[in-house]
């Protein structure tokens, strides 16, 4: 069965990759390639129109890489402008007539249609920084700055004539690079052409300084055992792991593989061990609601509450519960007395190990076959025909049936782990774990 992220904004995303990638190979592969006709219109299409068309299509192609990125982040603004970049994409591919632009056209077709399928997913506002915004500006502002100078002082300068000779040269002056064929010939257009180095070059270090600050943020908070923004805001049906203690390693162990899985934490020494080890750690409270927003509960497919302190675990599943009414939330109770309190807070199966632990033990202790128990339990596969509701309403936890109610993380679908509750000698149920 197919996953639902391939059919939704995963789809979208690749597939504008792969548009972007094909424009950028397409069109250099064409630039100054002999144009080889095809189709009905490629007898009308100029010898000059492939070479342009490739040109420019290698330049949509690394636009198009951008807003790949920006899919990724959920931007609408990414969204409108991959819908505008991909026909223009097809009618580059179409100009170029040449038959290596066929699967850019059929790319670009299909990548179109997947977006508008699924503009639901991409709502995001495009929230930019004021260094961000300083940086976009002083690049315009340099690169107008030189192009309407030199246009205006082009009879002062050698080989600039029109709009486009003055934006060249603004451009390869900002750039440090001067190839020499544009020069000032007199002493007003020389300071304007320091001034033009000097602005341009400026404008050109605040942009990089912006392009690196999250690459350095990111080094830090790898560092700091901590993830970054960016890697928050792409979290999607996953599972949030509130708080580390004793019984954490072991659903670590079990998820690892499965399913795609956040650890939140306070424990700052135990979230930089958990971050070497490349598990995906977000420093904060797990019973803080502002840190649940961050960690996108509203989009994880499952909470894992197991601590060692049943009173936290319930705070943080009361503020999961809150955030998300219809999330799966399964949790472990260090005492037996708590099991009922840890679901009445809101977690939809809670496990005892100290309940499951005993009855192993009173089972070797009476010559019972206890490791045949505990194998069972250990290597009970999932119920896919057996509802989660009709488990957990079995009365008899004191023995493990052949395809019984331990239920385990299913590739691709819920976390769950019912136990049901075992009778007492007076006949009463003694508290238990779902």
């Amino acid at each position: 069965m197919v996953s639902r992220e391939w059919l939704g904004g995963r789809a979208a995303v690749v597939l504008t990759f792969a548009v972007a990638v094909a424009s950028v190979v397409v069109g250099i592969a064409n630039i100054g390639a002999p144009p080889r006709p095809i189709g009905p219109v490629a007898a009308l299409v100029p010898e000059f129109v492939p070479t342009i068309a490739g040109f420019t299509g290698a330049l949509t192609g690394f636009v198009l890489l951008a807003a790949a990125f920006g899919l990724r982040r959920g931007l609408r603004a990414a969204w409108y402008a991959t819908l505008v970049l991909l026909p223009i994409t097809a009618l580059q591919g179409a100009l170029q007539s040449n038959e290596r632009a066929l699967p850019l056209m059929a790319l670009s077709a299909v990548a179109f249609v997947v977006l508008l399928a699924n503009h639901r997913r991409f709502t995001r506002d495009l929230d930019l920084t004021a260094t961000e915004l300083a940086a976009l500006a002083a690049i315009v502002g340099a690169q107008t700055y030189g192009t309407v100078g030199a246009f205006a002082l082009r009879d002062q300068f050698t080989g600039l004539n029109n709009l486009v000779d003055a934006f060249y040269f603004a451009l390869v002056t900002g750039s440090t690079v001067g190839y020499g064929d544009i020069t000032p010939t007199t002493p007003i257009a020389r300071l304007f052409g320091m001034s033009v180095l000097l602005v341009t070059v400026s404008s050109f270090a605040v942009a990089l300084g912006v392009l690196l600050t999250p690459a350095i943020e990111a080094r830090l908070s790898k560092a700091l055992g901590r993830m970054t923004e960016t890697q928050l805001e792409l979290l999607e049906n996953h599972i949030l792991v509130l708080g580390y203690g004793d019984l954490t390693e072991p659903i670590l162990e079990e998820l690892a593989g499965k399913a795609r899985y956040v650890i939140i934490t306070q424990d700052a020494d135990r979230a930089r061990l958990l971050s070497d080890r490349d598990l995906d750690v977000y420093t904060a409270d797990p019973s803080d609601v502002s840190s649940l927003e961050r960690a996108r509960v509203d989009t994880a497919r499952a909470v894992v509450v197991a601590t060692n302190n049943d009173a936290e675990d319930a705070l943080a599943i009361l503020t999961a519960r809150q955030l998300n009414p219809d999330i799966r939330i399964v949790a472990a109770a260090s005492n037996r007395e708590n099991v009922e309190k840890l679901k009445r807070a809101g977690a939809d199966t809670v496990i005892s190990p100290t309940t499951l632990g005993g009855h192993l033990m009173a089972e070797s202790a009476l010559g019972g076959d206890s490791e045949k128990v505990e194998q069972q339990v250990l290597a009970e596969e999932p119920s896919k025909e057996q509802p989660a509701d009709d488990q957990r309403e079995s009365d008899d936890a004191t023995a493990v049936e052949d395809g019984g109610d331990a239920t385990a993380v299913e590739d691709g679908g819920d976390v769950a782990a019912d136990a049901d509750e075992e009778p007492t000698a007076d006949g009463g149920d003694a508290d238990g774990a779902r």
